[in-house]
Formats: structure tokens, sequence, C-alpha cells
């Protein structure tokens, strides 16, 4: 299964919505956001263009969040933890969290935000990702794709789709 990790969209519609229209195109089927959306209106509208595109395709599809620093006033979890293709897999905003669960030893795949800035490290048997940001206010706006079958992580540069 291919899934797309986002990350620190802070309120940028336009850029949001370009990712999530290039994941519907390349029908992947799960998304996964590490924090700081900042407002349930953008959470409500990537869900309603999510599910509209996965349901035309008759796509399984979800689009996960967790929240960050920004996101004080949505009632979301501080991680999630799941299971694809025997891959383990947890998500979370903070760096500091993420190092709490790679250390659990429990996860194949840990995916964070925060920092802004696109990142992979491999501690122990556990790799950590960042996808970067979408709001492009630090950085160029990137997201990740990471194909559960092939073990294969992307980098996606916005302006480049």
């Amino acid at each position: 299964m291919k899934i797309a990790i986002l990350s620190d969209t802070h309120n940028n519609w336009t850029n949001f919505q370009k990712a999530l229209e290039w994941i519907e195109k390349e029908k992947i089927q799960l998304v996964l956001h590490c924090g700081d959306v900042t407002s349930q209106e953008i959470i409500d509208d990537a869900k309603k263009l999510f599910e509209k595109a996965a349901s035309a395709e008759a796509l399984a599809s979800q689009i996960r969040f967790v929240g960050g620093n920004g996101d004080y006033n949505l009632d979301l979890p501080e991680k999630m933890e799941l299971e694809i293709d025997g891959k383990k897999i947890a998500f979370t905003h903070f760096p500091k969290i993420a190092r709490e669960l790679i250390k659990s030893g429990k996860f194949n795949l840990v995916f964070h935000g925060h920092t802004h800035k696109a990142w992979e490290e491999k501690i122990n048997e556990t790799r950590m990702i960042n996808p970067g940001e979408l709001a492009g206010q630090f950085y160029k706006p990137t997201f990740a794709t990471y194909d559960t079958e092939t073990d294969k992580l992307e980098l996606k540069i916005l302006e480049r789709l």
C-alpha cells in the first residue's frame, strides 16, 4: 500500500489541496498528517476532498490527523499507531515523542513533523521520517510517500508536481 505523509500545513489550504489532488491522482489510499493543520475547517475540507475522490474510485481511503502545537483548539490525538502490510507505523507531531516511540522498539517507521525540515534518520532498526512542511514557511513545501510493499520512501516537492 502507498501512504502519503504530510505535516505542518499551517492553514495553507492551497498547498494542502494541491498535495491531496496529486495523492488522489496517484490513487494513494492512506494519508497521515503529522500535525499543525491549525483549523478544523482545513481538516473538514481535506476530508471532504479526499473522501469524494475516494468514493469516485471506490477506494477504501482514509486521512488521519494527529495534533501539533498549532492545533491547541482541536481534538486530535498526540500520536497514532497502526500496522499496514506487516509494517508497524507510528506518527506524531513532536520529535521528542517520535524518539520515545522508537525507544519502545515496536515500530518499523515513525513519522513526525514540527521542525518543518524534511529528514530521514535510522535509529536502530526504525526509520524516523519528517516529511517537511506543506505551509512553505521556512522551506519549500514538501511531503513524503512510502510504499509498504517496496519499502521505498520518496520526498515530493510540491512545486514539481
